[in-house]
């Protein structure tokens, strides 16, 4: 992270529409967020949710600070990432918007290895349905905007539009 503080938006002084748009989508490259959606006409920029990064994968910028790390270390945590561009006086205003969500399992996940596994004492039995995953699709809890990461990508715009 930077050592200075960011505002949110951004103000971009640009007169090239293309320019800033690809410029946004690089960074939110560089934090290796995926493009969901995108839509000039309404000026955003909407990412793939991503699974937030642990300490073991210290590449990964979207999990900013150490608590955010230890979270993401220690629970599923994921992210996504909405991009407003809207026109403003000699440039634009770039506003980023985190959202960050802990996922919830409704109940266990069947990952024991007893069924898929050969027993000595039964005969070969060929079912290969016994390794079946978790017993209910995971549910996701909104734990509101990650304002460390809209901070860090701030400042990564702010740097990457004073080149």
């Amino acid at each position: 992270m930077h050592n200075r503080q960011a505002s949110n938006p951004v103000y971009v002084a640009a007169n090239n529409h293309e320019a800033v748009w690809e410029r946004i989508v690089d960074v939110l490259h560089d934090y290796q967020f995926r493009i969901a959606s995108e839509n000039k006409l309404d000026g955003r920029i909407e990412t793939d949710y991503k699974t937030g990064a642990s300490f073991l994968e210290p590449w990964h910028r979207d999990s900013v600070g150490v608590e955010n790390k230890w979270e993401s270390t220690l629970q599923p945590i994921r992210r996504k990432v909405i991009v407003s561009i809207t026109p403003a006086d000699g440039g634009y205003l770039v506003a980023v918007e985190a959202l960050k969500e802990l996922e919830d399992l409704n109940g266990l996940a069947a990952n024991s290895a007893g069924g898929a596994t050969f027993q000595e004492s039964t005969p070969l039995v060929r079912d290969l349905d016994q390794v079946v995953g978790q017993t209910a699709p995971s549910q996701w809890v909104f734990l509101g905007r990650d304002l460390y990461l809209e901070q860090s990508l701030a400042q990564s715009l702010q740097v990457a539009f004073s080149r």
